[in-house]
């Protein structure tokens, strides 16, 4: 380990262990008058990759950050706050939903096996807060995929109104990007642009535009600054350094950030909401060392050890400091080991109890905030997983080589362990890991493993480290939930309770445009909601002939909290008036194995058409419908059917390409099963069908595997065709 030129101050108290230490404690009266005007806004920016030594109020001794440490001094420092993760996707995961990385939904990097997502289930702390009438936007990096919109790990869909920035995590790292995500699409910006200068202009237009109230606002600004590479418009501030280039780029990086706190600052007094706002600033994880950055030149992490990647302190010990003027006393320190999963039970409490999920790992820490340390409830411990591929020097000579291994961490009181699994395998024996124990208390560099000294605080920790994970984090459903079923021409809204505390006066209705109806099947209200407790209810929908796709908004309310939901919805089409071949008809749905269901020559790029020739035993038939296992197309025939017919098989095409394929077809009308096929094959041959569709008003066309084997499973509908009553 590099030595260190100098130790924080407080930083020995930040070693002393779960218990708060005595602080200046200011009176709750001011908090209560910071908060007479309503709930106040709230601003979190996080920085990406920025060290805990990396700013002047932790220590910093030649970049310099005069926004940032004037809010230090303005409000209050954490010494013992934590990234959830030592690299960001896990990180940022468990910030948003208020879990740890042996609960969140991503407890990896995109190197680790893909680039991961939340889904409809991970509440976030902006869909709290939409729920208590905050107005929401993300200006910045997101870090989950897919890169796409209108999808459930879109942030549109995770609570926030607004969003300019980066979906993906490896786009984010391009800072003169030929794009950046404006809501659900993607927008071009002019060659040359800086990106965190375009997303920075965005944010502060978005107090702006909510400033004025009436509902408070939560801004989320997350720029990439200072993740590597080191690419920045000017950086002759250092230029008389005699450092490397990447360096004083690096150093410009921290500066700008530090700047663009600092603009976030006077856009908030300059629109009289300062003392309305509490302003949030951390960091991811700790400091990086990529692209020829050297993060000992600048004693990135104080008197820690380790960087980014490693679960040593220097690696997940990071920056908090919060400023509110009214609210938090000027120059004061809190000890609390305060891990970012906290950051959304803390939002929630400072929103005025908005509704927070009851099943998170995250501790309330807006006591500390308000003036009254006391009150804030400790975490019996806090935990780490590390499952990282990505490999830097330094941080792999901390880890002693070990930096693809699988590893934990653990601190509880004074005890901080790290272990290592021999590979990346977590479920091996307690036994075949590397166990480290240090002392914080004495220790705060982790230079001295003590754990052949303790063996009962190893046993202790280790079955916390094994009850800390969960392979599956099942989740209490909470708030709303809307499912469109067009092939039923129903609604279901599910409202659920998934905080501590009863709801009461729950009710739950659906908008539906001009001359639709929704009638509910079941109560849409109920007088409580007790924790746990949902109420479900299933809305009959009716629109008028000829309408088109839709996206329907359900809005619940509810102890005081509101909810909405939005689901796209397409009527079903108009039943057939004359006898007609299947290919010409729209559907109702199709969800095929593999590509598009075949109904044209376009290989169904295009609409219903003509139909795609299919050839059985050298017969060809000019109208079909090519779909692959397992496969199910569904039809509107409304009552007015008579005669279904079709030959269904596997055709002289996929024949050719393989002897393997083997399916079975199913004919069901409105659930019930009309027709079966035996097992089909190219030797087979294919089996004619004349079904009676009398009275059907769903028709359902089903082929399914039939040998465990789905590879050359492609199977034809030729001369499917309905004929009318």
């Amino acid at each position: 380990m590099s030595s260190r030129r100098h130790f924080l101050a407080g930083s020995a108290a930040a070693a002393v262990g779960l218990a708060a230490l005595p602080q200046a404690v200011q009176p709750a009266r001011a908090a209560e008058a910071a908060g007479a005007q309503g709930p106040p806004n709230l601003v979190v920016i996080l920085a990406d990759d920025l060290g805990y030594g990396d700013l002047g109020a932790y220590g910093q001794k030649l970049i310099t950050t005069p926004r940032i440490d004037q809010l230090a001094a303005e409000g209050l420092r954490f010494t013992d706050a934590y990234s959830a993760a030592a690299v960001c996707a896990p990180s940022r995961a468990a910030l948003l939903t208020g879990l740890h990385t042996g609960h969140a939904a991503v407890r990896a990097n995109p190197s680790s096996g893909g680039q991961g997502s939340l889904g409809a289930g991970d509440t976030t702390f902006a869909e709290v807060l939409r729920a208590r009438g905050y107005r929401t936007g993300l200006f910045g990096k997101w870090g989950f995929g897919p890169e796409a919109g209108n999808q459930p790990s879109h942030p549109s869909a995770r609570g926030f109104e607004e969003f300019y920035g980066y979906i993906d995590h490896g786009h984010a790292h391009e800072y003169y990007p030929a794009y950046l995500w404006n809501g659900n699409a993607k927008e071009t910006v002019p060659t040359g642009t800086f990106a965190p200068d375009a997303i920075a202009a965005r944010a502060l237009g978005f107090i702006d535009a909510h400033a004025a109230g009436p509902a408070p606002f939560l801004l989320f600004l997350t720029p990439n600054l200072p993740h590597a590479p080191s690419d920045i418009p000017d950086a002759s501030a250092y230029a008389s350094r005699s450092w490397t280039q990447a360096n004083k780029s690096h150093a410009a990086q921290i500066s700008l950030l530090d700047a663009q706190v600092g603009a976030v600052v006077d856009r908030l007094k300059a629109r009289g909401v300062a003392e309305r706002t509490v302003v949030l600033v951390a960091s991811d994880n700790g400091p990086h060392e990529e692209g020829g950055v050297n993060p000992d030149l600048f004693d990135a992490n104080g008197p820690l050890r380790g960087y980014k990647r490693n679960l040593y302190e220097g690696g997940v010990r990071v920056p908090l400091v919060a400023w509110s003027p009214g609210r938090i006393a000027p120059g004061t320190t809190s000890a609390r080991p305060t891990p970012l999963y906290d950051l959304l039970p803390t939002l929630a409490d400072l929103a005025g109890g908005a509704p927070a999920p009851s099943d998170i790992d995250g501790l309330s820490a807006a006591p500390v905030l308000n003036g009254a340390p006391a009150l804030a409830p400790l975490h019996n411990h806090l935990y780490w997983y590390r499952d990282e591929q990505g490999v830097t020097s330094r941080a792999n000579a901390q880890d002693g080589g070990r930096a693809k291994q699988v590893a934990e961490a653990i601190r509880k009181d004074r005890w901080k362990a790290v272990r290592f699994a021999p590979a990346r395998d977590r479920n091996v024996p307690d036994a075949q890991w590397q166990f480290e124990l240090y002392d914080l208390t004495a220790d705060l560099a982790e230079q001295r493993d003590v754990a052949a000294a303790n063996p009962a605080v190893v046993a202790s920790l280790t079955a916390l480290l094994r009850s800390s994970w969960a392979d599956v984090y099942t989740r209490r459903p909470w708030g709303l939930t809307a499912t469109a079923a067009p092939s039923a021409g129903t609604l279901t809204t599910t409202l659920a309770n998934g905080t501590a505390r009863p709801w009461a006066d729950a009710r739950v209705a659906p908008t539906v445009p001009a001359g639709w109806t929704a009638t509910p099947a079941g109560p849409a209200a109920a007088a409580s909601l007790a924790p746990g407790e949902s109420l479900t209810t299933v809305w009959t929908l009716t629109a008028p002939p000829g309408a088109a796709a839709t996206t329907l908004t359900a809005t619940a309310t509810a102890g005081g909290h509101t909810f909405t939901a939005k689901t796209p919805y397409a009527p079903l089409p108009a039943p057939p008036v004359r006898d007609s071949y299947l290919s010409d008809l729209p559907w109702v749905s199709a969800a095929n194995g593999w590509g598009p269901v075949e109904i044209d020559r376009s290989n169904g790029k295009q609409a219903a058409g003509d139909g795609t020739p299919i050839a059985f035993g050298g017969v060809t038939y000019a109208k079909g419908l090519g779909v692959h296992a397992p496969s199910e197309i569904v039809y509107h025939l409304g009552g007015r059917g008579n005669r279904f017919t079709a030959l269904v098989g596997i055709d002289d095409f996929s024949k050719k390409q393989s002897a393997s394929g083997a399916t079975r077809a199913t004919v069901r009308g409105d659930g019930r099963v009309l027709a079966t096929t035996g097992v089909l094959t190219g030797a087979s041959g294919p089996t004619a069908l004349d079904v009676d569709v009398r009275g059907i008003r769903l028709l359902h066309l089903v082929v399914e595997d039939a040998n465990a084997n789905s590879a050359f499973d492609h199977t034809s509908w030729a001369a499917a065709r309905v004929t009318v009553v």
